[in-house]
């Protein structure tokens, strides 16, 4: 089982899922979810695609893969572009949530939007950068201040 640190973040083997009829939704879907897994450096130990929404969930080939590796162990999570591809509505997807949880593993949708900033997150991290190198970057290029 990875060793994974708070806030869940680490090198953590999921699966990622897209169905729908259009390869152009079911490619963006991949990549939207990829880059999800990316941010948070988990692993992408496969893709796995169906291209009919309308089929029942466990009878679709993809899904059966992917259901198949989270029983394997091959994967820990599931990460999905939109619920609208695994669930019909949001307490589906939270139902499928806690079957997959009872196995395990995770599910997750790729929330959108820019990541989470903290107040003051900026001044903090170029404070660090700074004692790293040891000078200031804003002694030496701020107009008016000599050194």
């Amino acid at each position: 089982m990875p060793n994974t640190p708070p806030g869940g973040l680490g090198h953590v083997p999921v699966a990622v899922y897209a169905c729908a009829t259009a390869t152009s939704v079911v490619c963006a879907a991949e990549l939207r979810a990829r880059h999800y897994a990316d941010a948070r450096h988990w692993h992408v130990a496969g893709a796995w695609t169906d291209n009919d929404p309308s089929m029942a969930l466990d009878t679709r080939p993809g899904w059966s893969a992917i259901t198949s590796a989270l029983s394997t162990g091959l994967i820990r999570g599931i990460v999905v572009a939109s619920a609208s591809h695994v669930a019909a509505d949001a307490a589906h997807f939270a139902a499928l949530g806690v079957l997959i949880r009872d196995r395990g593993g995770f599910l997750t949708e790729a929330a959108p939007g820019p990541p989470h900033r903290t107040p003051g997150q900026h001044e903090r991290r170029r404070a660090l950068l700074e004692a790293a190198v040891g000078w200031s970057l804003r002694d030496h290029f701020t107009p008016g201040i000599a050194r």
